[in-house]
């Protein structure tokens, strides 16, 4: 125990809740629960709402580099002897200064690289629901004329210049070690870690006490879980649904896309798609657990989505778009199903095929569960972790 790593994890974060959110959470009580002390340095966005007209004036500053941070952090790591920062997002409050402080104090900083932030100022290499990459291609100013940062010119100009000047004075080679989740992920980020011997690959992990496969009680239903938005696939999985008609389904989650759902279900009379809105984790696990497949139809490369980890640690399989990192986590008819990630007509066919194929539904549960006990446990992630740590 005296030994065990003392660990400041950091994190900002946004308004609405997210994947990033649960990999904290994940990443604490399994370091936790392996013996270290954990202490945190978290900003919420709602604290820009209440900053007042000073606060956000200060916003773009802090964003480019906040000296609160510096102060904070430093003073946390004094007090508590850290060992190691770990840090998963700093945007808009924390900033990269996070990894100049605490290097000054003699820790390691460890990166987790949870999006393409680093790479293009949406974090998501999409424009106007596209795949973009023209901001490794032509350089990130590309981004402001499309309002690329929550669709403001001023938003996106003052993002492309955190990452400028933080690039300029070296506070991107403070870090030790960038945890990239996937191999997808680790090449585009080669294009700006100057040092790619840095970055090393550890996926997202759920915790499970139930570690032996078990049959499941299959239903007539498949589940969407997740933020209901465009870059989501969420639109395009409904208007899909239009042509389903034995098959129902549920969905789980919130998002601006929610009023659009219920005008374009109720114009279609599409009472086999069911609007469950927020549910707890308990409850949405029970409804998941029963489904014919997960379906995840982004339209964006992702990160590692989380939605993959919880459906194969219920032994759930997933039906996804042949895109970016989704093509390389499911195996096409072995974990789970793919489909070309923008043809509707793709998607209907993969749904129909496990409309009545009970064998077919039962194989890629169970590699699915396998798979997650192979790859995606907190067992081996935490060894995964100590790794890096120690590199």
């Amino acid at each position: 125990m005296m030994n065990k790593e003392r660990v400041l994890i950091v994190h900002n974060y946004y308004q609405v809740p997210g994947g990033e959110d649960t990999v904290v959470a994940n990443e604490k009580k399994m370091l936790e629960d392996n013996g270290h002390e954990v202490f945190m340095y978290t900003r919420h966005n709602y604290e820009i709402k209440r900053s007042g007209m000073w606060g956000k004036l200060k916003l773009p500053f802090e964003t480019i580099y906040s000296l609160k941070t510096v102060r904070e952090v430093k003073k946390i790591i004094r007090v508590n002897k850290i060992d190691i920062v770990h840090v998963h997002n700093t945007l808009p409050l924390i900033s990269p200064s996070v990894y100049r402080s605490a290097k000054e104090c003699g820790c390691k900083v460890v990166q987790t690289v949870h999006n393409f932030r680093l790479l293009c100022p949406g974090a998501t290499l999409a424009c106007n629901g596209q795949i973009c990459e023209k901001c490794i291609s032509k350089g990130l100013d590309y981004a402001i004329k499309n309002r690329c940062y929550r669709n403001s010119k001023i938003q996106t100009f003052i993002v492309i210049l955190m990452l400028k000047v933080n690039r300029i004075i070296g506070s991107y080679d403070k870090v030790d070690a960038y945890i990239s989740l996937t191999e997808f992920n680790k090449e585009k980020l080669k294009s700006v870690i100057t040092n790619e011997l840095k970055i090393y690959v550890k996926p997202n992990f759920v915790k499970s006490n139930n570690l032996k496969f078990r049959n499941r009680e299959v239903k007539n239903y498949f589940v969407y879980f997740g933020r209901l938005d465009k870059i989501k696939g969420f639109n395009f999985l409904v208007e899909t649904w239009k042509n389903i008609k034995d098959s129902e389904l549920y969905v789980i989650g919130d998002g601006p896309e929610k009023k659009w759902a219920e005008d374009y279900i109720k114009k279609n009379n599409m009472d086999n798609v069911k609007l469950k809105g927020f549910m707890e984790r308990e409850d949405a696990y029970n409804l998941i657990k029963n489904c014919k497949s997960v379906i995840l139809p982004s339209q964006w490369y992702e990160g590692f989505p989380m939605t993959i980890i919880e459906s194969f640690s219920l032994g759930v399989s997933v039906i996804c778009g042949r895109i970016g990192n989704l093509k390389y986590i499911i195996k096409d008819n072995y974990n789970g199903l793919l489909f070309e990630y923008n043809s509707k007509k793709d998607l209907e066919n993969c749904i129909n095929k496990l409309k009545n194929d009970f064998e077919l539904i039962n194989r890629l549960s169970y590699n699915s569960f396998n798979d997650y006990i192979k790859n995606y446990s907190s067992e081996k992630n935490y060894k995964q972790l100590m790794e890096i740590y120690k590199k």
